[in-house]
Formats: structure tokens, C-alpha cells, sequence
């Protein structure tokens, strides 16, 4: 018997074993079927003990890596009265199926076949979502691009009023970049380009302090002490880091590329006690318009609130191995393309 529920991260899909003995919520999370301790000890029909050392041993033998087949999903639990969510750890099919194997189990033969079954339903059914979805992109972005074109045709023949023309084709313009960005993250396109290689302004430590004190005082946290205190020596390192070199040449040549890097290392080093992206957000904002790029010809700001917001909270809580993906996305949003 299956029955879905899904989160925003994972699907429990209920599993019940065909003898009708065991019934299990089964964690449907990042392409695979993940079942914690408790779970694996009753559709194996053996002690905890016995199955804890089965893990050990595939691990310590190197069957199956740790690091890829192991994860704690938070978990809610009733306790008494109480409901309590709670970190456990939960393994995947790699160390279910090895652990079958040793304790030579038909349950476990019955659930690999049916877990192998679910897993290509899921990737079926999400490879034909996805392509559904890029059919539809594409097929606005090409709907739209058509409308910049018409409308350019409009202006250049001098059709509408100036102002109204203008206007109009500036709106159309910037849905159509934000959907190019789109389509060129989802085919591993996006690139940086359209850069500023002239730094005119370089952010010392000793400037980049005075800064943070006066934000200090304009947000009206002087009192709490901890506002801008920092931990360590990793804030003059992410300063430093901005204008490193190899071979002689800037690692990060471009204004951009240097304020993409500057938002990403004072958020993710976590320099100070208090204020760490509110501190990474204004240098960064303070960076670009000591070097002339913060605001566009017309005065309109390149990169709106909104969306300085939520890159700064994409990159607090984005993962280490994603960075030059943040970036890029980063740079693209400031570049001269906006």
C-alpha cells in the first residue's frame, strides 16, 4: 500500500510489507529512499543491536561511503503530550539493501524491489514535470522577446510618445533579462560577463571598520556591544581575499566579480558576534557605489532591495560547494546588463 504526502524538501510514502505485519513512513528525499534505525530494525525483524553493527561493519568496510549514504532529517516526534521535532539520522537504499543482504531477509528482497520501482516512478514523473516546465519557459521567454522586438520596432518608427515608449519597453526589458538569467541557470549557462575592470575605490580594513561603527550608530545599536564585534581575524581575510592575485593577475578582476565575492565572504565567514549580513549587505552596497556602479544612467538602482535581501539570505544559508553558482548569479544581477 503507497500514499503520498510531500514537504517542501521531501515525500513520506507509506510502505507496508506484504504480509501485512510492518507499515513504515518512508522518506523520499534527494533521489533516493531514506529510512531511519528504528524503521530498518523493523523491516528486517532483528534487534537494534544487530542492526547497528551490520552499519558499522559496511561502513568500516567500505562498502558504501558514510558521507553519501547517511543524513539527519529533523523529525517530529510525540512525546507524552508534547510534540517534538528532533534530528535523526536516517540512511538510504545503498545501506538498507547492504544491510538485507547480510541479515538475508525476503522483506528485504521485497522492499528493494518496491523501493527500485517507487524511485523510477519518481524520476519519471520528475523528468517529465521538468520538462513540461522548460517547454512552458521557453516558450514565454520566446513570446516575450518577440514583444521587446515589436516594441523596438514601435519606438524606432516613432509610433508612441517618447516617455510612454520608453517606459513601456524598459518594464518588457527587464522581465525578459530576468527570464534569460532563468533559462541560462537552468542549462548551466549562466556565465560572467558584461563586467567593470576599473576599480576605482579599494576597501581597506581600517575604512571598512569606520564603516560598520557608523552603521552601528544609524541602526541604533551602539548599546548592545556585540553589533559588529568581531570573533576573529576572519573579516580582514574576506577584505583581503577580494584582491588576491596569482601569477600576477587579479584572481577577481571585475568591480562585480570583487563585490560578489565581498557579500559572499563576509556572510559565510560569520566574522562577528552580531550584524553579519546586515554588515555584508551595506559594504557591499557601500562597494559598488564607491566604484560608481551602484545606481544605473537613469539614477534607478541595479540591484533592489528585495533582492539584496534574499541573496543575502541565499548565500547565509547555501552550501560551500554551490559558492561560484552564487556568485554568478550575483554578478549577473549587478552587471551592466541592469
Amino acid at each position: 500500500m503507497t500514499k503520498r504526502t510531500t514537504s517542501p524538501t521531501s515525500e513520506i510514502i507509506i510502505y507496508q510489507t506484504e504480509d501485512g505485519l510492518a507499515r513504515l513512513d518512508v522518506t523520499l528525499r534527494e533521489e533516493t529512499i531514506w529510512l531511519n534505525l528504528n524503521q530498518i530494525t523493523t523491516l528486517f525483524e532483528r534487534d537494534k543491536s544487530v542492526i547497528s553493527k551490520h552499519i558499522r561493519n559496511i561502513y568500516k568496510e567500505g562498502e558504501v561511503k558514510a558521507e553519501a549514504t547517511v543524513a539527519k532529517f529533523a523529525t517530529v516526534q510525540i512525546e507524552g503530550e508534547r510534540t517534538i521535532e528532533r534530528d535523526i539520522e536516517f540512511y538510504n537504499l545503498d545501506v538498507i539493501v547492504s544491510v538485507g543482504y547480510r541479515v538475508k531477509s525476503l522483506r528485504g528482497t521485497q522492499f528493494r524491489i518496491w523501493a527500485t520501482q517507487v524511485l523510477k516512478d519518481h524520476i519519471l514523473k520528475g523528468y517529465t514535470i521538468n520538462e513540461k516546465r522548460l517547454k512552458e519557459q521557453n516558450e514565454r521567454l520566446l513570446e516575450l522577446q518577440q514583444t521587446v522586438d515589436l516594441l523596438g520596432r514601435i519606438v524606432a518608427e516613432r509610433q508612441l510618445a517618447g516617455q510612454e515608449a520608453e517606459g513601456l519597453l524598459r518594464v518588457v526589458t527587464d522581465y525578459s533579462l530576468g527570464l534569460r538569467l532563468l533559462d541560462d541557470y537552468d542549462y548551466g549557462r549562466l556565465a560572467i560577463g558584461d563586467t567593470t575592470g576599473q576599480v576605482r575605490f579599494v576597501i581597506t580594513y581600517e575604512a571598512a571598520r569606520n564603516a560598520i561603527d557608523r552603521l552601528a550608530t544609524i541602526s541604533g545599536v551602539t548599546g548592545t556591544a556585540l553589533f559588529g564585534r568581531e570573533k576573529d581575524d576572519s573579516f580582514k581575510s574576506s577584505l583581503g581575499a577580494i584582491y588576491q592575485t596569482f601569477d600576477g593577475k587579479e584572481v577577481y578582476p571585475s568591480i562585480e566579480e570583487k563585490a560578489a565575492h565581498l557579500l559572499y565572504f563576509v556572510v559565510k565567514n560569520h566574522s562577528f558576534v552580531d550584524g553579519n549580513k546586515r554588515i555584508a549587505a551595506s559594504l557591499f552596497l557601500w562597494f559598488l557605489d564607491a566604484n560608481g556602479i551602484l545606481y544605473r544612467q537613469d539614477r534607478g538602482k541595479r540591484i533592489a532591495d528585495n533582492a539584496l535581501v534574499a541573496l543575502t539570505l541565499m548565500i547565509a544559508e547555501s552550501r560551500p560547494d554551490e559558492k561560484d553558482v552564487m556568485i554568478r548569479v550575483i554578478v549577473n544581477l549587478i552587471n551592466r546588463r541592469n
